[in-house]
């Protein structure tokens, strides 16, 4: 990959990285599963960034790589992702922690979320980042009136996970 590709690489992926962090807010259990689920994130970005055509925004593109990324990892269960040596050019990417501190609803909130499936969590992601139906559904790789229903789906759930917890 030529330099100039990959310093616009770097430069997106900063620009874009609380994408990935709050994703892996939703998948990761603990701060080093997070740091792993970022690393994996950051490998898959950088081996498909060659195919970006940017038909897209790259946050969009971000959030589909991410999410099927972390789908994949957490479906199969697999507790240990496998590393692999990162280019140099990668290393110079400045990490910002996550505060894993915030508003104690904040807290409950994705504590209920951890416990959905797979699609409800990465729904619920993209419809807490001001996602429209139809980029949702684009996502997903679902109708928009499916998109609709299981959100709705959702917030109920949620709402009783939430009483129940004794929060929000």
């Amino acid at each position: 990959m030529n330099k100039n590709l990959e310093i616009e690489f770097v430069n997106l992926l900063e620009e874009n990285q609380n994408i990935l962090h709050k994703i892996c807010r939703l998948y990761a259990e603990d701060l080093e599963a997070h740091k792993d689920l970022f690393q994996e994130m950051v490998i898959q970005l950088w081996h498909s960034f060659p195919t970006f055509k940017g038909d897209s925004k790259f946050s969009t593109w971000a959030y589909r790589v991410a999410l099927n990324t972390a789908i994949s990892l957490y479906r199969t269960k697999k507790r240990r992702i496998s590393t692999v040596e990162l280019d140099h050019s990668l290393q110079n990417i400045h990490y910002e922690e996550y505060n894993d501190m915030q508003e104690e609803q904040l807290r409950f909130l994705y504590r209920a979320v951890r416990q959905l499936n797979d699609i409800e969590k990465a729904l619920v992601y993209m419809y807490l980042e001001d996602k429209d139906y139809q980029e949702i559904a684009e996502t997903l790789g679902i109708s928009e009136v499916n998109a609709r229903v299981k959100m709705n789906r959702i917030k109920t759930k949620l709402k009783d996970m939430l009483n129940q917890q004794g929060g929000i």
